[in-house]
């Protein structure tokens, strides 16, 4: 899909999203490689639990946030 119809402030949103996702992905995957993984009572260190905090915050909005740019693109494309 060429990128020539999307809006700069289309392109800023999907770029948001991506980043504030990738993020939460990239600290869930850490709390289970990096951090000693997750037990019954949570993470098994601070920075497992540190790592926990940033997926819950991340993974949430970023997901809200691509879902808004996701829908933002569809209206672009529909008006161009």
């Amino acid at each position: 899909m060429p990128s020539s119809f999307l809006q700069p402030d289309t392109r800023k949103i999907l770029r948001t999203g991506l980043w504030i996702f990738g993020i939460g992905v990239l600290s869930a995957f850490a709390i289970h490689a990096f951090f000693g993984g997750i037990g019954r009572q949570g993470p098994h260190t601070n920075a497992g639990w540190l790592a926990l905090m940033l997926a819950m915050g991340c993974l949430p909005t970023g997901s809200l946030t691509l879902l808004l740019a996701i829908l933002k693109v569809i209206g672009d494309y529909r008006h161009r």
